[in-house]
């Protein structure tokens, strides 16, 4: 539908209600009962940067879904995510809906907050959230508007009573987020962006039992990351291909335009590990992995991260060929208990070799398992991670010694290896003619199954370059710093690829034959 028609056909609806105050009763009633219908009828938008600024809400599809969604959250009475590119027009849509509560529901009351209270309410300010609810409000038929409604008196300062029914609209912003009363329903505006993000989940806790967290991606170290993947709360997507009015060239165009790539992938592809520079294995690659259909080959081989302080966790990650097959994790305990834990854990998945960091204490646990080596069913390879990198030979013609500051760079790196050609692969399959795609054996490949926690943290850890060109991966200790926990579950998994010298069911037949200490790969 066109502009012209979109208008005019408003124009009609509301000449055809007039004053009449049966057809009045029928149209509030059908509004009341879909805040689709309603928007599609009665709402407003303005954008300056169109010709005509004053635009009729003509909702597309995934507008309609997302106000559904929104529709759902309140009925089962549970919080909700909604991730998105920019321009799509969320808050909108946020504040549509919060309006139609407003206008229809009793006793209702939505909340708004965002990190400073001018994006809430800034008075003439288009870009606010409560001018936005404003001028939707200022578009509507005087017949719609609370009876006793006066703007004077019931509209003020990120405050908007709806005197008949009893609902408000509220704003909230910085560091009083979340400290008002009882709420219906809360939105979070650019919730990826809070300052304090841990201060406003105490505070909503106790405010509502619909929050709903809206944001574009703004990296991995932050709340709205970890709930995005939490697998606890439904989650809405909202990519710029699901809006109609823009396509390929539109996206080329903007990539011209904005010209930074991080920029580009946190704001318009909703890819969280790319908006963050260095980042050693990029989310949408670790996304191509999720259950992908790979054969497995070989025989088991299990990596061990063993937990040494805080809240970190022991993971065991078995893997069979390419294919992950197994992940397990629990708490601190003493070497020997953790020590059997991973023994026991291996013989039940026959896996034939168990490569496990040896330093700090993993020391410990290398002595335990060279005591009992003679009763193992598999090898226990002690990997020391800060040790000088191999002599591999690279595509570029540098040895990993070369190209890496120490093993634990070069593990993660070939792990990156792995995910890029998945990432590619996967894309091939979509697409033969995609030029991003490429084919690759499947052994080459990885497959990792929908595990929240890896998924999570295989995209954290960043990398950079030395004063001699080699790579570095962020330690640990950086990655605290940084407000990023312990990766335990990727450490696992770039031990369980950590291939030594020689085929697998050598070192099976060497431990059965010759049994002897094994020592540092």
């Amino acid at each position: 539908m066109t502009l012209f028609n979109s208008i005019a056909r408003r124009l009609e609806i509301t000449a055809s209600i007039g004053t009449d105050p049966a057809k009045i009763a029928f149209e509030l009633e059908m509004c009341r009962r879909d805040p689709v219908f309603w928007i599609g009828r009665w709402a407003w938008t303005f954008d300056p940067r169109e010709q005509v600024s004053s635009l009729p809400f003509d909702l597309f599809p995934r507008q309609a879904e997302f106000i559904q969604w929104l529709s759902e959250r309140d009925t089962l009475q549970e919080c909700g995510l909604a991730e998105k590119s920019r321009d799509v027009g969320f808050t909108w849509l946020c504040s549509a809906y919060a309006v139609h509560c407003w206008l229809f529901n009793d006793g209702d009351s939505t909340g708004f907050g965002s990190r400073k209270l001018d994006l809430v309410d800034d008075r003439d300010n288009p870009d606010c959230i409560f001018e936005k609810i404003r001028y939707l409000i200022r578009n509507l038929p005087h017949w719609m508007l609370p009876r006793s409604f006066n703007r004077a008196k019931h509209d003020k300062y990120c405050t908007l009573l709806n005197p008949n029914r009893g609902n408000t609209i509220t704003g909230e912003g910085g560091a009083e987020l979340g400290r008002g009363g009882r709420k219906s329903r809360y939105f979070v505006d650019e919730a990826a962006f809070l300052p304090n993000p841990k201060a406003v989940e105490a505070a909503l806790s106790q405010t509502t039992r619909v929050r709903i967290d809206v944001s574009t991606p703004n990296g991995t170290g932050n709340p709205f990351y970890t709930r995005r993947y939490s697998g606890t709360v439904p989650v809405f997507t909202f990519h710029w291909r699901d809006d109609p009015r823009k396509d390929e060239d539109w996206y080329e165009r903007e990539k011209r335009r904005i010209g930074d790539p991080v920029i580009i992938a946190q704001e318009l592809d909703i890819d969280y590990s790319a908006s963050i520079e260095g980042v050693c294995i990029p989310g949408r690659w670790v996304q191509a992995a999720v259950n992908l259909a790979l054969k497995t080959s070989g025989q088991p081989v299990a990596g061990w991260d063993i937990a040494d302080e805080g809240r970190c966790s022991n993971v065991l990650i078995c893997r069979f060929g390419p294919k992950v097959t197994e992940i397990r994790s629990w708490a601190q305990m003493d070497l020997l208990q953790s020590a059997s834990i991973a023994s026991s854990a291996c013989v039940e998945m026959q896996a034939v070799a168990l490569n496990y960091d040896c330093v700090g204490i993993g020391a410990g646990v290398r002595g335990e398992f060279n005591r009992t080596e003679r009763s193992l069913s598999f090898r226990p390879n002690a990997i020391n991670a800060g040790q000088s990198p191999g002599d591999a030979i690279w595509p570029d013609g540098k040895t990993s010694k070369e190209r890496f500051r120490n093993l634990r760079a070069e593990l993660y790196w070939r792990l990156r290896v792995r995910f890029e050609k998945t990432y590619a692969h996967v894309r091939h399959l979509a697409d033969p003619l995609d030029p991003t795609g490429a084919a690759y054996p499947e052994e080459e490949l990885i497959s990792i199954p929908n595990h929240t926690e890896l998924i999570q943290q295989l995209a954290l850890p960043l990398y950079r370059y030395t004063d001699t060109g080699k790579i570095q991966l962020e330690s640990k200790e950086e990655m605290r710093r940084r407000g990023v926990p312990s990766p335990d579950y990727a450490d696992a998994l770039a031990l369980a690829f950590a291939d030594p010298p020689g085929s697998w069911a050598e070192a099976l037949i060497a431990i059965k034959e010759i049994p002897s200490k094994y020592g540092v790969w």
